[in-house]
């Protein structure tokens, strides 16, 4: 019972504590919410010693000595920078209308998912932690249909339910990603939007990823085999303080050659390729802070 209750404190709390923050950015003009992202971006920076040292692990992995200290430096600073931003936006975009959120994200080459969606097969979009990967689903669904997300909750309920409220407007469904693969499979049959975050260390299949073997989640490669699904790589990036440009990219085919392994690892790879890509075009708005390596390199995070 008492736990219960403190539970219901702690809800209504953080609640509250979320309601003054949107208020006060309704009020707040750009230039003071530019400064405070910037500050807790230098917090973030000096004093979040363990996700700094990750993000150096990863980019010293990564990039070795084709990018000075300095640069690497530099790229962790700004990913702090776009993560503060990010925060902001979150509070901002709780209860927003279609209209405001569309303000603030462009689309390029819709033509491809306008033509993914004449074609009445399921449709699979995978994405990464990637400049505002949170407002992504929810331009999608404005603009176009409400999608389906995949995602994990998060441990604290009173916190999970904010996070829940915020992805879920817009008529999206977001499951957990525990034991996931039988609602995907509902949604695909059902022919309704899916989105995978598929940047993660996840179960899945070895892949090169920066040249470096990782194991990457093949959910939506078994998805598009078995079920005829389009898999539109949509990815996010900042051009300006809470403006977006969202673009699709080509369809990554799968190939039916009999064997499903080798066919499977194939359009996993493709995916992959295109996540790299993309971050290497922008490589201060990715995530660094994951260990993504850990299964095949557990030895770059040891980090004491």
């Amino acid at each position: 019972m008492q736990s219960g209750l403190s539970s219901k404190v702690k809800e209504y709390f953080a609640a509250f504590i979320f309601w003054i923050l949107k208020r006060v950015s309704q009020i707040l003009p750009q230039s003071i919410k530019e400064s405070i992202a910037k500050i807790i971006a230098t917090l973030l920076y000096k004093y979040h010693k363990r996700y700094h040292a990750i993000a150096r692990a990863n980019l010293d992995f990564v990039y070795e000595d084709r990018l000075t200290s300095t640069q690497k430096e530099q790229i962790i600073q700004d990913m702090f920078y776009n993560l503060a931003q990010n925060f902001g936006s979150f509070i901002e975009n709780q209860n927003i209308s279609k209209e405001k959120l569309l303000e603030k994200v462009t689309f390029k080459n819709d033509k491809i998912l306008l033509d993914a969606l004449s074609s009445n097969k399921p449709i699979i979009f995978i994405t990464a932690h990637q400049s505002n990967w949170e407002i992504l689903p929810l331009a999608i669904s404005a603009k176009y249909q409400p999608l389906v997300g995949v995602g994990r909750p998060l441990k604290q309920p009173w916190l999970d339910k904010i996070l829940k409220k915020n992805r879920e407007q817009f008529n999206i469904e977001m499951i957990s990603k525990y034991g996931a693969m039988m609602k995907m499979v509902k949604t695909v049959k059902a022919k309704r939007l899916l989105g995978l975050l598929v940047d993660q260390n996840l179960e899945g299949v070895e892949v090169e990823f920066f040249g470096k073997k990782t194991i990457h989640t093949h959910s939506a490669a078994i998805l598009a085999l078995k079920y005829d699904a389009i898999v539109i790589p949509a990815f996010i990036t900042r051009v300006g303080f809470e403006k977006y440009e969202a673009t699709f990219y080509e369809p990554i085919t799968i190939k039916k050659s009999g064997d499903d392994e080798r066919d499977i690892l194939s359009h996993t790879q493709k995916q992959a390729d295109i996540t790299q890509k993309v971050i290497e075009q922008s490589p201060h708005e990715w995530l660094w802070i994951h260990r993504r390596w850990k299964q095949t390199y557990p030895e770059i995070y040891n980090l004491s």
